[in-house]
């Protein structure tokens, strides 16, 4: 498969429709079965009950998008690529359904996530996929699972205020898709612009004031989705850190968030999986922001750190390894300042 400029358009925007106008069907639908989102708990940000199920559209316009465009171009050999990248996001987003209907407790996701990841290991190290090997299968596996369970918590994490989650993908997908064009890795960068077009056609509907939420069915579904896509993906950097930190820059506002929640809660003696108002919207909004000024700011943060992996992925081999620290200690100045909020 050999990506065009105006077939990626054509992703995008036909993605985007297909979400945008399949979201106020599911959201009459969530109404109708009063599956809805409660302010009932503290953390929550909104003031009124939102519908949930956003999820299911933008499940629908992702794989409705991509297999439907593989069968118009006659080349089935991508069904498989394909599924293999879209099988276990499905697999979370159902689970995350069941969670948005009937609330399952921690572990039993946990152990799901766990599954779900190494399958994705198991697949991505016997098909030799997997974008930045370490060069030893064992490492390659954890890595793996460490990384498609970290990111599909975080981006269920950061899922805590309107536009916040979809925005970011929005954006974090979009850049990946310049990278994977750029190296002419057309199949991550196919899927990579669907996602975003998706995420945008959800966007305007959950932008503030949100309309309809994803759940989680839709966090876990994009989690596992942009995690197994920036594990695909062969960064150009010859310097191996560099290499593991492109991906980690692009989707590092997440990686932050969870990070300064989870060290907020331990360090107040409580459970890191226990809601409450830590994150950095949270703090954005506490400190200085409204609620979509402070959307905006970390939107921008995901765009300025994917911008920063776009860079190092075209930067000379003498500038790779500088520019991945300087990118990281940006990370941790964050980490510290939003610590402190």
């Amino acid at each position: 498969m050999e990506l065009v400029w105006s077939e990626a358009l054509f992703l995008f925007f036909g993605s985007l429709f297909c979400v945008g106008s399949f979201t106020p069907l599911v959201r009459k639908l969530a109404i109708r079965l009063d599956i809805m989102d409660h302010p009932s708990e503290a953390h929550k940000t909104n003031v009124s009950p939102v519908p949930y199920l956003g999820g299911l559209s933008i499940i629908f316009g992702v794989v409705l998008t991509t297999f439907a465009t593989i069968l118009l171009s006659g080349n089935f050999q991508l069904i498989s690529t394909a599924s293999t990248v879209l099988i276990p996001a499905i697999l979370m987003g159902i689970m995350g359904l069941i969670d948005d209907i009937k609330r399952i407790s921690p572990w039993p996701r946990f152990v799901a996530q766990n599954t779900v990841g190494f399958g994705i290991a198991l697949v991505l190290v016997s098909s030799n996929t997997l974008g930045s090997p370490s060069g030893n299968t064992l490492l390659d596996i954890l890595i793996t699972v460490f990384w498609i369970v970290g990111i599909t918590n975080s981006i269920n994490f950061f899922d805590n205020v309107d536009g916040g989650a979809s925005g970011t993908v929005a954006i974090s997908s979009l850049f990946l898709y310049f990278l994977a064009f750029q190296r002419g890795q057309d199949s991550i960068a196919a899927l990579s612009i669907v996602l975003s077009g998706s995420c945008a056609g959800f966007l305007i509907w959950n932008k503030s004031p949100a309309r309809i939420y994803m759940g989680d069915a839709g966090a876990l579904f994009l989690g596992v989705l942009i995690a197994s896509l920036a594990l695909r993906f062969e960064p150009s950097p010859t310097n191996r850190f560099a290499s593991f930190a492109v991906p980690v820059l692009l989707l590092a506002v997440p990686i932050l968030d969870t990070s300064v929640a989870v060290l907020s809660r331990i360090r107040r003696g409580i459970s890191p999986f226990q809601g409450g108002q830590d994150h950095l919207s949270h703090r954005l909004m506490k400190s200085f922001l409204p609620k979509k000024q402070a959307v905006l700011f970390l939107w921008a943060m995901t765009a300025i750190f994917s911008l920063l992996a776009s860079i190092i992925s075209i930067a000379g081999y003498e500038f790779e390894r500088a520019l991945s620290l300087i990118s990281f200690s940006l990370w941790l100045l964050c980490l510290i300042a939003f610590l402190r909020v």
